[in-house]
């Protein structure tokens, strides 16, 4: 129950996020729909600042988890000192950086703003992994007060002082420490502890294996800049639009967050298939939801993005895949012994199944990057055929990484898949996607939000007809739900 209990409670959060997510990103594209691939390439720009911000928190979340004493303020003390850096060397090189994408003079005063972001992203990473470790559902309140505060501050910032695209950026950095201070509050006592240096030390020496895994996922992750550079800022908004909606299905993975911490603890293979069924649970409907749904949601961030409702069905699936492969990828983390006694050996590191995953994004790299600039430069005409492209590879090279990593997972910890349940789900599903695609298009945000629940409806009425597991799961969500919002179930 205690797995179960921590999951619902990040995805709940997250589903109720929806909403202010929403919100916030209709202050952005109704508001400012020209800058939106402007904005989403500071967060290209911004994710290769940040590369260092989970590499020690990483090993620190593991050394909480197995109850080494002083991790959590070690952990959380060296990641501040080692943000530092990383923002002036953003600060100094930015002159640069915008020479080298066009971008012009006036958004000088955005992205220097965003060096406060790169210091809040390494703070936050920090606190989210000694808690993951101590109490997961945490994060999903503090994410849900970034959330709520977020548009706060995008409504004062972007619509009544009219600042645009800088109003967007200090809305999310305004939010960003809010939430850190709710973190503070929960870990002070943590600050009581002892910093012990000689963590550190264990860490620094096992920083390469990080380094590699995150220097292989920003190089794949590269495929972004591309699309910036040769499909134009144009795809690159179209794309950061489905991608705003697909990430949604995304947030399923959540519900196998506490997955990791317990198999850090032992060996659970009963974990592995509660995990995968409550997240397949969620992730299928979802899926076929955003496809059949894909251009209104779409008409919600702005009309100018129906554009791109190909893109938005490639990338819901695609989320799919990234959501099995984050569990996958748990199983291989947190069975992996390398660290238990505190001290980490070169040896044992290479040869163990964590840099073999590490490794796969390499792999996808190598395949990604020379197909897309070949793809963006010889066979698409125009910006839609860019974003369709774009997503279309980076769905076919996802699927390939999430069959390797299950193939790790197995090898790690001996499950077996829920083909029955996934079997029900699937069926569910398809059943639910019959009355929305026979639906007119709604015309109204109001009408798509409606028909999103009707759908709901139909899937779990379906489900809970075929599964007595899922009405137990159900029933639970509902409970929590309604201590979420402080109402007593009846």
């Amino acid at each position: 129950m205690r797995l179960r209990y921590s999951g619902f409670i990040l995805f709940l959060s997250r589903l109720l996020s929806v909403g202010t997510g929403i919100l916030f990103s209709l202050m952005v594209t109704r508001n400012i729909p020209e800058k939106f691939g402007v904005f989403s390439n500071i967060g290209d720009v911004l994710s290769y600042f940040t590369l260092m911000s989970g590499v020690l928190p990483f090993w620190a979340a593991r050394f909480v988890a197995r109850r080494h004493p002083g991790a959590s303020a070690t952990g959380i003390v060296a990641n501040t000192l080692t943000s530092l850096p990383f923002a002036l060397t953003y600060v100094l090189t930015l002159p640069q950086i915008m020479a080298s994408f066009g971008i012009g003079e006036e958004y000088v005063p955005v992205y220097t703003i965003v060096a406060l972001e790169i210091v809040e992203v390494y703070l936050l990473i920090a606190f989210e992994s000694v808690l993951r470790a101590e109490r997961p559902q945490a994060a999903g309140f503090g994410f849900l007060a970034f959330e709520a505060c977020k548009v706060v501050f995008g409504f004062v910032l972007i619509i009544r002082l009219g600042l645009g695209l800088f109003g967007v950026i200090v809305s999310i950095i305004c939010a960003y420490l809010i939430q850190l201070l709710y973190y503070v509050k929960l870990t002070l006592n943590d600050f009581h502890q002892e910093v012990r240096w000689s963590y550190v030390r264990e860490w620094i020496k096992a920083s390469p294996l990080n380094l590699y895994a995150i220097a292989g996922q920003r190089i794949a992750a590269f495929y972004l800049i591309l699309l910036f550079i040769y499909g134009g800022e144009l795809s690159r908004g179209y794309y950061g639009a489905a991608a705003t909606i697909a990430n949604v299905v995304g947030y399923s993975a959540l519900l196998g967050y506490a997955l990791y911490p317990r198999l850090l603890s032992g060996d659970r293979p009963e974990d592995v298939q509660t995990s995968l069924r409550m997240v397949l649970m969620f992730a299928l409907p979802m899926t076929t939801g955003a496809i059949v749904l894909a251009n209104s949601y779409l008409t919600i961030l702005n009309p100018i993005f129906t554009a791109a409702t190909s893109a938005l069905s490639l990338l819901a699936i695609d989320s799919l895949c990234n959501s099995l492969t984050s569990v996958f990828g748990m199983v291989v983390s947190g069975t992996e012994k390398l660290d238990v006694q505190a001290k980490i050996s070169y040896r044992e590191m290479v040869r163990s199944r964590l840099f073999i995953q590490t490794s796969l994004p390499y792999l996808q790299a190598a395949v990604l990057l020379p197909l897309t600039y070949y793809v963006l430069n010889s066979v698409v005409n125009d910006a839609v055929e860019a974003t369709v492209y774009a997503a279309l590879m980076v769905l076919v090279t996802d699927a390939v990484v999430a069959l390797l990593n299950c193939g790790l997972a197995k090898r790690s910890l001996h499950f077996g898949l829920p083909w029955t349940h996934i079997g029900k789900y699937a069926v569910a599903s398809i059943i639910m996607a019959v009355p929305l695609y026979l639906l007119p298009p709604p015309a109204r945000i109001s009408t798509t939000l409606a028909e999103t629940l009707f759908g709901g409806v139909v899937y779990f009425s379906v489900l809970c007809s075929v599964d007595v597991e899922s009405r137990s799961i159900v029933r639970s969500a509902k409970n929590e739900l309604l201590k979420m919002l402080r109402i007593s179930p009846a």
